[in-house]
This record gives C-alpha cells, sequence and structure tokens, in this order.
C-alpha cells in the first residue's frame, strides 16, 4: 500500500491510458527532432548530470558550469527557441492543474537505466502560486519526496507509466528526486527507460 503523502502533493495513478502515452510520446518525438536532448551540467563543477534532457515552451530550464539554474528562451546548443508545448500537455495542465493560467515551460528528462535525481527544490521559477505537474512515460521509477527543508523525513513511492504528479500548495517546494529507474517494466520505449515531462509557470503575473 502506497505511504500517505505530505500535503498538496498529488498522485494521479494511470492518468493517460495506453493510447494516451502512445499519442504524447510521438509529440515529444517531434519535439526531440528539432530540440535536440543534451547533457546538462552542474553549477560551479560542471559535473555532468545523469540524465538527458531538452524543453519545449516559451521558456526552458537549463544549467552548465558557468551561469549555473536559469530558465531561457532558446535551446543552449542550437541557439533555436524552444518548440511549443504539445496540446495534450496543455490540456492535462488545465485539467490538473487548478491554475487559470498555462504553463510556460516543459522539462523533458530521459532516464537511462542507471540514472538519478538527487533531492532537489523546484525554486528557480518566480511564480510559487502555480504548481509542477509531472508526466511519467515508460519504465517504472522510485520517486522520493520529502519536506520543504533538507534532511528531513522522506516517502518513496513507484510511479508507472501514464502516472501523474502535482506538487502544489503546501508541496510546491518539497524536496523531491528519482532514486532508481526500474528497467523492463513499460514496453512504451522500445530500448527501455524513462521520459519525466515538467510542466511549470516561470514568471509572475
Amino acid at each position: 500500500m502506497q505511504p500517505p503523502l505530505p500535503d498538496g502533493i498529488i498522485h494521479l495513478p494511470m492518468c493517460l491510458s495506453a493510447e494516451e502515452q502512445n499519442a504524447l510520446l510521438e509529440d515529444i518525438r517531434a519535439i526531440v527532432a528539432e530540440a535536440p536532448l543534451y547533457t546538462p551540467r552542474m553549477p560551479k563543477t560542471g559535473k555532468p548530470m545523469s540524465v538527458r534532457m531538452t524543453n519545449c515552451g516559451s521558456l526552458g530550464w537549463v544549467t552548465d558550469k558557468e551561469n549555473g539554474y536559469r530558465y531561457q528562451d532558446t535551446h543552449p546548443f542550437t541557439g533555436k527557441s524552444w518548440p511549443a508545448i504539445p496540446d495534450r500537455l496543455l490540456a492535462l495542465w488545465e485539467e490538473h492543474s487548478s491554475y487559470p493560467h498555462p504553463p510556460e515551460a516543459c522539462l523533458i528528462n530521459f532516464y537511462e537505466q542507471g540514472a538519478k535525481m538527487g533531492l532537489h527544490q523546484d525554486k528557480d521559477e518566480a511564480n510559487f502560486d502555480a504548481p509542477v505537474l509531472s508526466v511519467s512515460l515508460g519504465d517504472d521509477c522510485l520517486f522520493r519526496i520529502g519536506g520543504s527543508s533538507r534532511g528531513g523525513p522522506t516517502k518513496s513511492i513507484r510511479l508507472s507509466s501514464g502516472d501523474v504528479i502535482i506538487l502544489g500548495g503546501e508541496g510546491r517546494l518539497n524536496y523531491h528526486g528519482v532514486d532508481k529507474i526500474y528497467p523492463n517494466t513499460s514496453p512504451l520505449l522500445k530500448n527501455g527507460g524513462r521520459i519525466n515531462l515538467t510542466l511549470r509557470r516561470v514568471t509572475s503575473l
């Protein structure tokens, strides 16, 4: 049985049907063709992250050794504007975010087997009133969620393809991360792995 989640954290298991997942995957493939996946690097150290990523929307989240975490309106390697957020994701946001304005950024993270994401807060945005809405596609992962301060107790849940997690309200700045990818748990991606799509509102109104 899944442990109770902190206030403001909502888990919607199998929010997307298999057909909807496949359609969304085609949208993501078209985005990646225009805005290729790349390996982000940590501020100051330049250490590569274990995920590859890209973005869609008017803004995209990026990080590198020289300038650190930030949002910008162009791909850091191609110099081109990010592709638009697919209508399917905008509809998902409208249905489940309980927020009246559309997202400006969608981070696309690709986790291969062995990739992880350490506990972190999503706090590079100017607007914390809007939630963060996250969609899982592909192999299962072990998702860990804590409180709003580092070092507190955490809880772990297993996320499957088609699941949605929403961090909003009191849980908007909770620490969270991905500890593990479970290989061969979904047939969605031909060569395995997990795609995580994270919709965010960045600017203040």
